[in-house]
């Protein structure tokens, strides 16, 4: 993975001193809260409904195991022992003291971490997908162009301070693990005719009030042309975006208002004039990124350990057959260690769990982790002869429950127990749909279902894309939740679809469960999953199951 340079060293270095005079100036009353905001934000400092909130940013989704022990550290000494991954692959710390910020900031520069940019209207942290670099089918690694993405963006003078926020995704495989349809800019590593790599450019997905999948601006891109492509996209959004209208400002809206065939012919114009201006120094320094980003040394040794368990522990196999990913190494696997505990908050993990974590890395993951967008942390590489180990340690932490991919494993926003925006209760409804489940256990049965919840219309947890999503709302005061069905943010991608009127906060479990009754009811063998039943059947028996009064109504 990439690693610091003195100019790196130097630059977090200087931003940590200069938002450590500014948070002194805010104590002692110098800075106003309206005067501190914008200086807060562009340091990753949010001010949420009981606290502040620093979110630090995880570039691509990788961590090195002494950074996973910082991150711990500072759970530990500075908020409440614990901290909570996003759909960002980010880490938000939701306690700290104002006064304890430039510790944390100092600290996290002491491993190669900051906060820079995981707020405000620029280029926020470039994710990719959670098996970059490990994954079976993977063309390449988009690590080493999503760190090029990374450092070329990175107080970009003409790309801070945008109409509105941007992300950018990358995944470097067919199948899209990275939801890459649904940010600013998504990148999906395709191959020409010639079998050469290059990247499927897609433009103006994003979720929020108003949800829309990308549309492909140019289906090849060589790999040599990304960089300059990608600034003529921002260019031009930085030119026709709107900024009357907080509302109408991302460039889905401008690509919308503007048609995709005007803003392409904008775009591949402006490419035209930056291609030139390169000079293939952006190629150099990827050259000299990507040689820190080689695999590591894979051992050769037998596989018998595993073997052996997975065919005696039905424990182990169940947790194998779950939450084991295919290795592009046949001896390997990924692992994803799942932060969805039955009835756990989808996403925290405790200071003690990380350092477990760092240390199993370490020890048998040939020092990688990843943090994937689903809340989850992933060992990108183990030997199978080391599975039960692992298994074993993470068991004993309390993080080895077999649900990956399964309807517990539900990604869901902090909602109303932290954020300020929130309209509704998030956490607590995942929490209560995982519980249920476990103890009807179904989810096994029911097998691959996602569902995602958000506490309100910005869809920090990407109900739009679940396929089965959650919308928390307030209607006079009381929380009401809408459902949507057959969402989906794979390389398929499409926005689900609305259900009809909401439910309350003590309905909304049963509601769930008389989907899932209906699932298993109609679908045609135990093979086909929620989403393809949902497809082949529609929204009726789905709504029908949902809402019995309006049939019987009907029948009427």
């Amino acid at each position: 993975m990439y690693n610091y340079s003195e100019f790196d060293e130097a630059f977090v270095r200087a931003r940590v001193a200069q938002f450590s005079h500014q948070v002194a100036r805010r104590i002692d009353g110098s800075l106003s809260e309206d005067e501190f905001r914008p200086l807060r934000l562009m340091n990753g400092l949010y001010l949420q409904l009981h606290a502040y909130m620093l979110r630090v940013a995880i570039p691509y989704g990788t961590l090195n195991p002494n950074q996973m022990r910082q991150l711990a550290h500072i759970a530990e000494t500075y908020d409440k022992g614990y901290g909570h991954f996003t759909t960002r692959q980010n880490i938000q710390f939701n306690w700290p003291k104002l006064s304890d910020v430039p510790a944390i900031l100092s600290a996290l520069a002491d491993v190669g971490m900051h906060a820079i940019q995981t707020s405000g209207n620029c280029v926020r942290n470039v994710t990719a997908d959670h098996f970059a670099g490990a994954a079976a089918d993977e063309i390449e690694d988009p690590r080493p162009v999503a760190e090029l993405l990374r450092q070329w963006s990175t107080d970009h003078p003409e790309f801070q301070f945008l109409p509105r926020k941007f992300k950018i995704a990358i995944t470097g495989a067919p199948n899209d693990r990275a939801v890459t349809r649904a940010h600013d800019i998504g990148l999906r590593m395709v191959r020409n005719a010639a079998g050469e790599p290059g990247f499927e450019v897609i433009v103006g997905g994003g979720l929020g009030r108003t949800p829309m999948v990308g549309m492909t601006v140019r289906e090849f891109l060589p790999k040599a042309d990304l960089l300059p492509y990608v600034e003529a996209v921002l260019s031009v959004y930085n030119t026709l975006g709107r900024r009357d209208n907080k509302y109408k400002a991302r460039i889905k809206i401008t690509l919308h208002e503007t048609g995709k065939e005007e803003i392409t012919r904008q775009i591949e114009a402006r490419f035209e004039e930056l291609r030139p201006l390169f000079g293939g120094n952006d190629q150099k320094l990827l050259a000299e990124i990507e040689a820190a980003f080689a695999p590591p040394a894979f051992r050769n040794a037998p596989v018998d350990a595993y073997d052996a368990f997975h065919k005696a522990d039905p424990v182990f196999r169940a947790w194998a057959d779950t939450n084991l990913a295919a290795h592009r190494n046949d001896q390997y696997a990924i692992v994803t260690i799942s932060l969805k505990a039955h009835g756990a908050t989808p996403g925290d993990a405790s200071a003690d769990q990380m350092r477990l974590i760092a240390d199993l890395a370490e020890k048998y993951g040939h020092s990688q982790l990843r943090i994937s967008h689903e809340q989850n942390v992933i060992l990108p590489h183990v030997h199978k002869g080391d599975l039960p180990a692992v298994h074993a340690a993470l068991v004993q932490a309390g993080l080895g429950t077999a649900n990956v991919g399964l309807i517990s494993d539900i990604i869901a926003c902090p909602g109303m127990d932290y954020c300020a925006l929130a309209t509704a209760r998030s956490i607590p409804v995942a929490q209560q749909i995982a519980t249920r489940f476990d103890e009807l256990k179904l989810e096994h049965d029911i097998g691959p279902l996602k569902i995602k919840i958000s506490g309100c219309i910005n869809a920090c947890g990407h109900h739009h894309v679940g396929h089965i999503g959650i919308l928390g709302l307030d209607r006079a005061g009381v929380e009401n939740y809408q459902i949507t069905l057959g969402g989906d943010g794979s390389e398929t991608a499409v926005i689900g679809e609305k259900t009809g009127p909401g439910f309350a906060y003590d309905e909304i479990v049963p509601a769930i469960e008389r989907i899932i009754a209906a699932y298993l009811e109609h679908r045609e063998a135990p093979e086909e999953t929620f989403l393809e039943a949902y497809r082949r059947l529609g929204l009726a028996p789905f709504k029908a199951a949902l809402y019995p009064a309006e049939g019987k109504r009907d029948a009427a």
